[in-house]
This record gives C-alpha cells, sequence and structure tokens, in this order.
C-alpha cells in the first residue's frame, strides 16, 4: 500500500492533522505522521510516527534546547533541515509514496525545504496560506504542488474541510499512482539528456532534440529562465541525467549584470560534480534579460536594448560582459570530473545576433570565445569553434553527436 508521509507542527495544528490523517487512510493510504513543531504538543493531538525531538536530531540539534534559546528562526531552519534528512532516509527506504503538509509561514517553509529535497517526480503536496501570493521561494525549480488554504488552517470548518479534504485526496491519488510506477521509473530503457532552450534558440535545441531522439535517447527540454536552469542541476545532482546538452547558458549573463533570469551562482555545476558529460555552447549569451522596458534599470540607460514583447526586455552583453562569462564558463567546466566541451559558433549566438541584427557584435562575442580559451588553458575542456550561427542545423547535429560520443565511450575527466 502506498505510503503519504504527513509532515507538520503538531504543537498548533494537531487537530488539523488527525483530521487529514483519517482522510488518507479512508483513502486507501497508509500514513507516517511526521512532527515539525518545535513547543510540547498539546494532550489531545495526535500521536506522530517520528516524533519532533528525532527530526531536530536528525539536523545535529536538540529539541529542549531549541526550546530553551526560543530563536523562532533558527528553530525553524533546524527542523527544516531535520525533517529534509528524515523524508530523504524514508523515501531511499521505499517508505515514501507521497508527502503532504497543511502550514502557514512558518511550516510552510519547513515543509518545502524538506519536499524541494526530494527527488523530482515524488509527489509533493503543500496547503499553505501563503500560496496566494508569490510561491517561489517554497517551490523554486521543484515539482511541489501548492494549494492556497482560503482561510487560516487554524480549526476545521466548512471550507478548511473542503480544501484540506481536496489535498488528502489528491496525495493519497498521486502516491498510489507514484507506487505502481515507480518500477517502470527505475528501470527506464532509454538514456536522458537535458537540453536547455530559449526562444532565440529554439530551432537549434529543436535540431539536436531530433538528432538525439534518432541516437535512442530521451531529450527533456529546460526553458533557460532561471528556474529552468535550477531544474537542470538539479536533475543533474538527483543522478536522473545520462548527459547535458547545454546549449543555451543565457542564465550565467543574468547572473553577472543582474537581470531577472539568473539561475544562481551554482549554474553550470552539477554536471561536472557529478562527472556527467556535457556539451556546452554560449546560446543567448548575448543578452541579459529584464521585464518591460520601463523596468529596466536607470543605470543601464544607453545600453543597447531590444524590446522582445510586451513584458520582456532584452540587453546585449558588451565585450567586457562577455570576457567575464567567457572566463566563468571556463572555470566552471574546468573544474568538472567528467567530460565538458565547448561548442562556439562564430557567426552568432542568438536569433538576433546575426549580421545586421539587432545584437550583431562580433567584437563581443570575441571577447568571449578568447576569455574561455585563456580559462581552460592546460586542463582537458576542448573548445570547438565552428563558422556556423548557434541556429543552423549543422550546429547543433554536431553538439548533439558529440554528446552521443562522450556518453557511449563512458568518457571520464580527472578524478574517475
Amino acid at each position: 500500500m502506498a505510503t503519504v508521509v504527513l509532515v507538520g507542527t503538531l504543537d498548533t495544528k494537531g487537530e488539523e492533522y488527525a483530521w487529514l490523517r483519517e482522510r488518507l487512510r479512508e483513502y486507501g493510504s497508509d500514513v507516517l505522521l511526521v512532527d515539525t513543531g518545535v513547543l510540547p504538543p498539546p494532550a489531545h493531538a495526535p500521536v506522530p510516527d517520528v516524533p519532533a525531538d528525532v527530526v531536530a536530531r536528525a539536523a545535529g540539534h536538540d529539541l529542549a534546547r531549541l526550546r530553551t534559546e526560543g530563536d523562532r528562526g533558527a528553530a525553524v531552519a533546524a527542523m527544516a533541515q531535520g525533517l529534509s534528512r528524515v523524508v530523504l532516509d524514508l523515501y531511499r527506504k521505499g517508505k515514501l509514496h507521497a508527502v503532504l503538509a497543511a502550514a502557514g509561514s512558518g511550516g510552510s517553509t519547513i515543509a518545502a525545504q524538506a519536499m524541494r529535497a526530494l527527488p523530482i517526480g515524488v509527489p509533493k503536496v503543500l496547503v499553505s496560506t501563503m500560496a496566494g501570493g508569490d510561491v517561489s521561494p517554497y517551490v523554486d525549480s521543484s515539482d511541489l504542488t501548492m494549494m492556497y488554504s482560503v482561510v487560516d488552517i487554524s480549526g476545521l470548518n466548512t471550507v478548511s474541510r473542503q480544501v484540506l479534504g481536496n489535498a488528502a485526496a489528491a496525495a493519497a491519488g498521486m502516491a498510489r499512482r507514484h507506487e505502481r510506477n515507480h518500477d517502470e521509473q527505475a528501470g527506464r530503457g532509454r538514456p536522458v539528456v537535458a537540453a536547455t532552450m530559449f526562444g532565440v534558440t529554439t530551432p537549434a535545441v529543436d535540431a539536436a532534440r531530433a538528432r538525439l531522439a534518432e541516437l535512442g535517447y530521451e531529450v527533456l527540454v529546460f526553458h533557460a529562465t532561471g528556474a529552468g536552469g535550477r531544474a537542470v542541476e538539479k536533475l543533474a545532482r538527483d543522478g536522473v541525467l545520462d548527459g547535458v546538452l547545454d546549449l543555451t547558458t543565457t542564465e550565467l549573463a543574468d547572473e553577472l549584470v543582474g537581470g531577472v533570469l539568473s539561475a544562481g551562482p551554482a549554474r553550470l555545476t552539477a554536471a561536472g560534480a557529478m562527472g556527467i558529460p556535457q556539451v556546452v555552447a554560449p546560446g543567448a549569451l548575448d543578452m541579459v534579460n529584464f521585464g518591460p522596458s520601463a523596468t529596466v534599470p536607470e543605470q543601464f540607460t544607453g545600453r543597447r536594448l531590444l524590446i522582445h514583447n510586451a513584458t520582456v526586455t532584452l540587453m546585449r552583453t558588451t565585450a567586457g560582459e562577455m570576457a567575464e562569462l567567457g572566463t566563468t564558463m571556463g572555470r566552471k567546466l574546468r573544474a568538472a570530473r567528467g567530460p565538458a566541451e565547448v561548442f562556439w559558433p562564430l557567426r552568432g549566438i542568438s536569433a538576433v545576433d546575426t549580421t545586421g541584427g539587432p545584437f550583431d557584435d562580433p567584437e563581443a562575442d570575441r571577447a568571449g570565445l578568447d576569455a574561455l580559451r585563456a580559462a581552460v588553458r592546460g586542463g582537458e575542456v576542448r573548445v570547438h569553434e565552428l563558422d556556423a550561427h548557434v541556429n543552423d542545423a549543422s550546429f547543433a547535429v554536431a553538439m548533439a553527436d558529440r554528446l552521443h560520443r562522450l556518453i557511449a565511450d563512458g568518457t571520464r575527466g580527472p578524478g574517475h
């Protein structure tokens, strides 16, 4: 029988969790109740299968001391870390097929961090008072499902019973499906490759995807919008990927210059750390992304801007910025424990970086390439210069074929 791990603060929400546990059982699930509350639960609270002191200890903390110190922020951080370790351990032991939580802001922080620690594909449902606003801090790049609680999670009433009941039914159904499909997921036949794409690199990714499919790969395409890049990094670290075709590395530009689509400083590191073959290109490094034109920071007045649509404004990277990006790319790839190669198109790195196009700047592109070559000099990262545009089918197919060869050869870099 599929097991739903029910996580929450029993010191404040014992009544709601007792009710949720009964609904899950009615819907055919086994339930493991994990207490993440710091204060002692009231006498009427349900008895957890994993008490709060076990959760705290999993993070190396003593629950009694957390209570004595009275630092709520530190307590939330400790319980979030401990819960992450508890749920991962349950998942690895085959005792977790879905996670369900219902919480306010503090409990949502604890539950969401633990849910994000689980692999993509493991069902995660969070009913939260915070889901009516910006949920990106909770969801990030995971497949966490958030439901707005509508009313506060404070007692059971006509509205909360409907919302929480729907959440329990969803979690139970997801858990059954996850249990049923676990063997299929674990025993997948085709190797899996991640590819990164932007609108201005779509023709290249389409051609590469078609070629990789011919070669027997399942290709997962990610929109390089920050969350997409973080998702690639997570899947690489989770061991899901056999290779990465990182054709669109534009998120590095946003991280450097301050655009709105940064994937964070860890972008372009996970595949290398895991020894996964990667073939990389500077796709869309010619641009930094902002929202509507009125939102472009004043410091960039006078820069070359392109209104992509009503909600997206692009800014051309300068030669100096491209040089920094080339250095960053080279430094990260040189640290890879597996094979890493770069394909650099000499006729433009995005659909708007063409001869006579709005972002045409051969000098800036060359600055990026020269800095990249200097950064990898003396290492094992190969750089291929192709007399092509990034969106030429020949360029994309060359990248795909090279990634296939690296995967098929089982090549390993330093440290293997």
